[in-house]
């Protein structure tokens, strides 16, 4: 369902910290300045609106912006390189800029529409102001509040994603909300500690690290690219982890399951040749990993990127088991050497780009926090990514209707291969129903 709205936008401004800040430079780790990171982000956020709730929201959110950038300072500063393009933040307290608007639509509008990506007039409700949209001495946040006739509205922001990784976005955010809801501070006190994750001196990467390798990208097939979100609700899930081996079945992640199926689903949908390489990414958060010391708090990127290797006719030719296994294979190689060797590898070859020949890349956002940011006015309906990229998705945290949580994940993808995706998609539901009633 298409819809078209207007909106209107006051000027942007530039909102900082409250109080006085310490005015110093402050070095990025050498996982944060990795090139896949240089790059901005959008989120959105769509909330209700409550008869009892007479503030404006705009006002609200702007307020406590200002007061949670006192802890958090660093986020009001700019970037800029060093030696060997060594990302640093100059913390000047010049604030991260704000925009504040109305549409003309209402919140059951959207939702009709569908509010999932692609949103409906995205551009207008994160409008790109002029000197925001660059790395290196822009503000690391650009926010728009955008009220709704209805009485609701959307929260929409893009970040530098060299400063924090969606957890650390994550948090951020929550203390926000919850000095928009009053709490005299935020519960979780932000740590900056980027010096856990410095390359040793000299570097000496001990794994291969197959994700960074400098392969030129194939042209995308062609066609229009679109974007369409599959929602797999808990029985869907239920039912694809039945087709697992009995091993699996119950020992299998949602992450897992999900990655192994659409990756085989992507390779179908592409038709590559049998004998051509494909590659998995998955991004793994680490900050579990007790051996590297990071403190609670911490908001920098405490994730990275593992790939695993295989050709299109081994991964369509194996069972969604082996698929699973590669993925497990993925994720349990990241330990705190496997993270120091990775920055050692980023310094030693010039923070390069992940590979992208025939990458499928998946990130899960569920866990983050963003389903549950609340600025006075309840959940959001949705929050999450606003949008992504041709071989990159993302696990999203969504209601389903009857009150439980369900997985959406956007795709982008040439309009005919699109077509193929879906279809695939469909018939791995369809038998992996048919198991479930037989098991």
């Amino acid at each position: 369902m298409t819809l078209a709205f207007a909106v209107r936008r006051r000027e942007p401004v530039l909102i900082g910290p409250v109080a006085p800040t310490p005015l110093e430079t402050k070095r990025l780790s050498d996982i944060d300045d990795q090139e896949t990171l240089r790059r901005h982000v959008p989120f959105v956020f769509f909330y209700r609106g409550r008869p009892s709730h007479a503030d404006d929201p705009a006002s609200v959110i702007r307020r406590a912006l200002g007061e949670a950038l006192v802890p958090y300072y660093p986020l009001a500063g700019r970037l800029r390189e060093v030696d060997a393009r060594k990302l640093v933040v100059d913390c000047t307290g010049e604030g991260v800029m704000f925009v504040e608007a109305d549409a003309d639509v209402r919140l059951a509008q959207l939702e009709a529409a569908g509010l999932r990506p692609p949103f409906p007039c995205m551009d207008q409700l994160l409008f790109f102001a002029e000197g925001s949209s660059g790395v290196l001495n822009c503000p690391l946040l650009l926010i728009q509040v955008t009220r709704l006739l209805c009485g609701g509205f959307v929260f929409a922001l893009r970040l530098n994603h060299t400063i924090c990784d969606a957890i650390g976005l994550a948090q951020f955010m929550s203390a926000v909300a919850e000095l928009a809801r009053g709490l005299p501070a935020p519960t979780v006190s932000p740590a900056w500690s980027r010096e856990l994750l410095e390359a040793r001196c000299p570097p000496k990467p001990a794994f291969p690290h197959r994700e960074f390798d400098a392969v030129r990208p194939p042209l995308p097939p062609p066609g229009d690219m679109v974007t369409r979100t599959f929602t797999f609700g808990p029985a869907d899930v239920t039912a694809i982890k039945r087709g697992l081996p009995s091993g699996l079945r119950d020992t299998a992640t949602t992450f897992e399951a999900l990655t192994a199926a659409l990756w085989r689903a992507w390779t179908a949908a592409l038709k590559l040749p049998p004998d051509e390489d494909v590659r998995l990414v998955v991004i793994v958060n680490f900050r579990g990993v007790p051996e590297l010391g990071l403190p609670p708090g911490y908001y920098g990127n405490a994730c990275m990127p593992v790939a695993v290797l295989t050709t299109a006719g081994a991964l369509l030719a194996g069972s969604l088991g082996d698929a699973v296994e590669l993925v497990r294979e993925a994720k349990a190689a990241v330990t705190a050497e496997y993270v120091r060797s990775t920055a050692d590898l980023l310094v030693l070859r010039g923070r390069p780009c992940v590979g992208l020949a025939n990458l499928f890349l998946v990130s899960d956002n569920r866990h983050a926090g963003f389903h549950q940011v609340d600025f006075g006015w309840g959940d959001p309906v949705y929050g999450g990514p606003a949008e992504t990229l041709f071989g990159v998705s993302f696990l999203v945290h969504v209601g389903n209707g009857n009150g439980d949580g369900a997985v959406a994940v956007p795709v982008v993808l040439p309009g005919p291969v699109m077509n193929w995706f879906a279809l695939e998609v469909e018939m791995l539901l369809k038998v992996s129903a048919a198991v479930c009633r037989h098991v």
